[in-house]
């Protein structure tokens, strides 16, 4: 898939997903994207559209306030050169997908941790945690139609490289098979990319976020 052929039904999906995960308002269609109002102090609005083109750039343009990101399926690169230098070029991130089981073998969790699980809207959290209650990683998938979203997947720094984000992802894959949905995505850091690769996820589309910082 190229980068000029990202559908928009998958853009608004995702979005759907990533509000529903924060239960916030559902997202509205703006032009040839999308807006979703998030509210946060460090992060008001956010604008995210399938393609670079004239509505991303024209937006872009029009606004000064801080703390609105444009989020847009390109890279970087194709941004630099396009925007003002008010506007700051967040780390590359990446859609990514996979469309089969994930390359997970079947392990069972150690014997100092254990699962929690709660649901909210279609919003399903996996936490795992020590014997004494401390997080250890947590995360989400959100089911939106036939697309299980993977989101907020995180693990707190003392309990890395134990293979719990791996056993994380496979609790999320069973609930979203148990919903029968195999179209699995997500947007992933740099640092994240590498483990949903080995876990047989491909990158969809490169993914760039523009910010006007708050410099008072």
């Amino acid at each position: 898939m190229t980068q000029e052929n990202i559908p928009f039904s998958i853009v608004e999906k995702w979005l759907t997903a990533w509000t529903l995960s924060r239960n916030l308002p559902l997202p509205d269609k703006y032009k040839s994207g999308f807006v979703a109002e998030v509210g946060y102090e460090n992060q008001k609005r956010r604008y995210v559209f399938p393609q670079l083109n004239d509505d991303f750039i024209e937006l872009s343009e029009s606004i000064n306030q801080p703390w609105i990101f444009l989020k847009v399926c390109a890279s970087a690169d194709e941004l630099k050169n396009r925007i003002s230098d008010k506007w700051i070029i967040q780390p590359q991130g990446y859609m990514m997908t996979c469309f089969h089981p994930m390359n997970i073998l079947n392990r069972s969790l150690n014997d100092n941790y254990t699962l929690e699980f709660e649901q909210y809207n279609t919003t399903y959290l996996v936490r795992i945690v020590t014997k004494e209650g401390q997080l250890a990683s947590t995360g989400r998938v959100v089911l939106v139609d036939d697309l299980a979203v993977y989101d907020r997947i995180s693990t707190e720094p003392q309990h890395k490289r134990m293979g719990l984000a791996t056993l994380l992802m496979k609790e999320l894959e069973n609930i979203a098979l148990a919903n029968n949905i195999h179209n699995n995505f997500l947007v992933a850091t740099e640092e994240g990319k590498s483990l949903y690769q080995s876990l047989g996820w491909e990158v969809y589309s490169l993914y760039t976020s523009i910010v006007i910082p708050d410099n008072n």
